[in-house]
């Protein structure tokens, strides 16, 4: 993510520093940052050159130098609380004292990061992104139990000048918003085959040809105006019973696991694969684009 996150930056003007402790770490995101500035060229997504990108971007190895006189620290470092925390111990001792303390974490709590910094938790934040931050157009903020008011509007203020809209997250729950609607989604797709309802292939047409083509033109909240609320609690009222209500992962998961068939990097998962990885996220990078560009042709959907 801090590769995506650098470049985007970069190519909406900011001055940027991408920290990491390992110089090889720091080596490889310089390459994903022309490989990815190359690819948005090929697209008409930016007309920048990919060399001139990365040298607008500033690679440190020392974290401490490298927050030393900044307005904003995004830290995205694994999903590992006492991780973050110990990052974070290590930022507030070396970054301005109004630095917003920003954090990418996908689900974990804020406050709970957060109280790694006890002195400085009205500094903390969450801003997380989606994947890849460079085309999708939202980002979640999520306010901790103690994050100032002043924090999250210079989040918002940052954002807008990015070109990213903010979805505002008022309650510090696990998973935010995305993530919650994302496994839910994921959880009872997994139930149905597990069940021996419906195959993975036809769940991934379902969803993408179907579901996520109308979402992407109106969300479920407009989809439900549309259908009529009487309908859809009628519908809820008899299906509500039936779906999946596990509190752990589907054993399905555990069983791929342990055939070695972790995703796309082993060339295996719910399907198997006889192409890089790489290649497999740039086309569906390249289907990303041609939608935004779509939306952006034929105009937001309506408010």
């Amino acid at each position: 993510m801090g590769h995506g996150l650098a470049l985007h930056f970069a190519l909406n003007g900011q001055d940027v520093r991408l920290t990491d402790h390992r110089q090889s770490n720091l080596e490889r995101a310089a390459d994903r940052i022309r490989d990815t500035t190359a690819f948005l060229r090929e697209e008409d997504e930016t007309d920048r050159h990919p060399d001139d990108i990365v040298e607008e971007v500033e690679f440190v190895l020392d974290t401490a130098a490298a927050v030393s006189d900044v307005d904003i620290v995004l830290e995205t470092v694994p999903e590992q609380l006492e991780l973050k925390r110990e990052v974070y111990r290590e930022v507030v001792a070396a970054a301005p004292d109004d630095a917003v303390l920003a954090s990418n974490t996908s689900g974990i709590p804020i406050t709970d990061i957060a109280d790694g910094v006890p002195d400085h938790a009205e500094r903390v934040v969450g801003c997380h992104w989606w994947y890849p931050p460079y085309l999708l157009p939202t980002v979640e903020v999520v306010r901790g139990t103690q994050t100032a008011d002043g924090v999250v509007d210079r989040v918002r203020t940052f954002l807008d000048s990015v070109d990213r809209a903010p979805v505002m997250v008022e309650k510090d729950v696990p998973g935010f918003v995305w993530n919650r609607i994302q496994m839910a989604v994921f959880r009872e797709s997994l139930h149905l085959v597990s069940e021996g309802v419906t195959t993975f292939e036809d769940i991934d047409r379902a969803i993408r040809d179907g579901y996520a083509l109308r979402t992407a033109a109106i969300g479920p909240f407009e989809t439900i105006d549309i259908a009529g609320l009487d309908l859809v609690e009628t519908v809820l009222t008899d299906l509500s019973p039936h779906l999946c209500n596990d509190e752990a992962p589907n054993p399905l998961l555990d069983e791929y696991l342990s055939q070695g068939r972790g995703g796309i990097h082993d060339r295996a998962g719910f399907y198997e694969y006889d192409r890089d990885p790489e290649s497999i996220v740039r086309e569906r990078d390249k289907t990303v684009v041609a939608l935004r560009q779509t939306r952006d042709r034929t105009g937001d959907s309506a408010e």
